[in-house]
């Protein structure tokens, strides 16, 4: 468990995650479900209608996971790097390191999520149908029955299939960086022959759809009926925030993009620092404190043994965990983060990615080890730095 989240475990090597605001919209959607078995069934009783809510909803967000997985799955197939998979508010996100290299795999990567949703629904459909007998005993015979009055497995079966076509379909709208706006980047770069410039287009397409959103959710917030979405608060206040977050996202996803492009062909033995304070593994924290914390500005200092091999890495936040008495009996090696779980790069590594490192693992600087040996060490406001010398290039 992180600030940020719980984590389930690890599918495929790709670590699955549920960000904390995960909770808020499987309690809604449960909410909703329940609450429409309770008008359409209410001789169910509400431990099944409450029951069947809850599976319903986890089964969706399994089928979200599925949708993830397979923009994963293509991504590592085609030598992208995948960090994670995380549930959250909108929906879940593949955190993929990097962006793919040509449009083709650009649009593969992005299509296999859609279609997957598309499939999934269609597989529950049919599992409806059967649950409700059709295949059994002929269409003729049970659509009376069986339909006006369907058991909480077939009505659950039919809602996870509308429900994951609806998902793919909406996944398919030209509103980058949802799935269809990835897909219209990946067409404009093929086009263009430039993915910074696909972007920026794909972006601003992406832009004009979350504000159409926003203002036809406030539309509905003040009683207007809009297609498919119909009107009222709840509805019309959801749209607008789907239509922010978009709209955010679409920046963000740009200025990504823009940023790889600065830092893409960067070494990082061009940005990092090559006079590195280091502590031995045997020294006490007492003489980590007056030694080297007190007298830099440093936070973080990797900590060598064996001569100048890396052992891990110590920092100010494991100085504070150790009471004050025992600095003179403490030893470094003993609060240190050991190197199995210290994030490192190279010097021959793209600053990009190894910007990608620093924000993906929330640290503010990494060792720029080669051979075993600290040759530098990485921090996040000298990329910064980097990139405001060169903020010209953003436009």
């Amino acid at each position: 468990m992180g600030s940020s989240g719980l984590t389930l475990g690890r599918i495929f090597g790709i670590r699955i995650t549920i960000d904390w605001s995960w909770i808020f919209i499987f309690v809604l959607v449960t909410w909703n479900v329940g609450t429409g078995l309770a008008l359409l069934h209410p001789a169910w009783g509400g431990g099944i209608i409450w029951g069947v809510a809850i599976v319903a909803a986890l089964l969706f967000f399994a089928s979200v996971l599925a949708h993830e997985l397979a923009h994963s799955l293509v991504a590592m197939a085609r030598g992208l790097p995948v960090r994670n998979i995380t549930l959250f508010l909108f929906g879940g996100v593949s955190n993929i390191q990097r962006e793919p290299r040509s449009p083709g795999v650009d649009f593969l990567m992005t299509i296999v999520g859609p279609l997957t949703s598309i499939v999934l629904g269609i597989v529950f459909l049919a599992l409806g149908g059967v649950s409700a007998g059709i295949f059994a005993h002929g269409v003729g015979d049970t659509v009376a029955g069986d339909f006006d009055q369907p058991s909480p497995l077939t009505t659950m079966l039919l809602w996870l299939g509308q429900i994951n076509i609806l998902l793919g379909i909406f996944n398919l709208i030209p509103g980058f960086p949802l799935d269809g706006g990835r897909i219209l980047r990946s067409i404009l770069w093929a086009i263009t022959g430039n993915l910074r410039t696909a972007t920026r287009w794909a972006s601003w397409v992406g832009q004009a759809i979350a504000w159409l959103m926003i203002f036809g959710g406030l539309a509905m917030i003040f009683g207007v009926q809009i297609p498919y979405f119909g009107t009222g608060f709840l509805g019309g206040l959801w749209l607008v925030f789907i239509g922010w977050f978009l709209n955010a996202a679409a920046i963000q996803s740009y200025r990504q993009v823009v940023i790889g492009d600065i830092l893409g062909d960067v070494p990082v033995a061009q940005l990092m620092r090559t006079t590195v304070p280091t502590v031995p593994a045997t020294s006490t924290v007492s003489d980590l404190v007056h030694d080297h914390i007190m007298g830099s500005d440093e936070r973080c200092f990797p900590v060598l043994q064996d001569g100048d091999r890396l052992a891990g890495l110590v920092c100010l936040d494991d100085v504070r965990k150790v009471p004050r008495h025992a600095w003179d009996t403490t030893l470094v090696r003993q609060i240190m983060t050991p190197m199995d779980k210290v994030a490192t790069v190279t010097p021959q590594e793209d600053a990009g990615e190894a910007l990608n490192e620093l924000t993906g693992r929330d640290v503010n600087q990494v060792p720029v080890v080669e051979d075993g040996h600290v040759v530098g060490m990485l921090r996040r406001r000298d990329v910064l730095r980097w990139l405001q010398l060169h903020g010209q290039q953003a436009a």
